[in-house]
């Protein structure tokens, strides 16, 4: 193989091998804190229904109401949140945008003493600046990203977060309620199922962070678990003061 083909495949290599995830897109945090909401939320309430010592119908009523209830809420939450975040970004934009076009030297050699800041030639940095100054949004957006941290182009959508949410929750609190819906008249089916869903939530998660599936999986396991078992004793002592 020839020099220039060994550095074509070492260039090919290198390419394949840092690429990044989607970091920005707005969906992966609702998506993965409302099914594990859903989940712990829904498992949380029904077992602490169930230790009142209730009947099946009362608590496959109240799984289906948790459900229902968290995720119009985890949605209209999500929505509102994220819009407003994105309402502030936009309004910080426009101020920026406002100074680029009444002070653009101004800006130019604040963007200058930004690059000097971080090491880069005096006289370098202010040509870096000002061919980076010629095109308006090109100077917005670098502006944006140097002095706010974010990308203009890559603002996260309101309404992927909220039907990302809407979504996660609905499956993940559907969990503890299935085996009733298909037949169950005991409670532990429904635990074991929601705790199985709970591992494999934290698996997934994982594979997309890049952790431990394991220990990812164990860690949602034990904190579901331990929500389930404080809220059945809480219902068993409240059920027993009620009655």
């Amino acid at each position: 193989m020839s020099i220039i083909e060994t550095e074509a495949a070492l260039h090919e290599a290198h390419r394949d091998n840092h690429t990044h995830r989607d970091v920005n897109g707005g969906w992966l945090r609702p998506a993965v804190f409302g099914a594990m909401d859903g989940l712990v939320s829904n498992l949380a309430l029904m077992t602490g229904v169930a230790g009142g010592d209730v009947s099946q119908r009362t608590l496959v009523v109240t799984g289906l109401a948790g459900l229902a209830a968290g995720a119009f809420s985890m949605a209209a939450g999500e929505y509102t949140s994220v819009a407003s975040q994105r309402e502030l970004v936009e309004a910080e934009l426009d101020v920026e945008r406002r100074e680029l076009r009444k002070h653009p030297l101004d800006e130019e050699r604040e963007l200058a003493e930004l690059y000097v800041a971080r090491g880069v030639e005096p006289g370098l940095a202010r040509e870096v600046a000002r061919q980076l100054s010629a095109d308006p949004e090109q100077a917005l957006e670098i502006h944006a990203r140097e002095e706010l941290g974010v990308d203009p182009g890559d603002l996260p959508s309101p309404a992927v977060a909220a039907v990302s949410s809407f979504g996660s929750f609905a499956l993940g609190a559907l969990l503890p309620v299935l085996p009733y819906l298909l037949g169950a008249s005991a409670l532990w089916p429904a635990v074991l199922l929601a705790l199985a869903g709970l591992f494999a939530c934290g698996a997934v998660v994982a594979k997309v962070t890049a952790r431990s599936w394991w220990f990812s999986g164990l860690r949602q396991l034990a904190l579901g678990g331990a929500a389930a078992g404080v809220t059945y004793a809480l219902g068993s002592l409240f059920g027993t003061a009620v009655n």
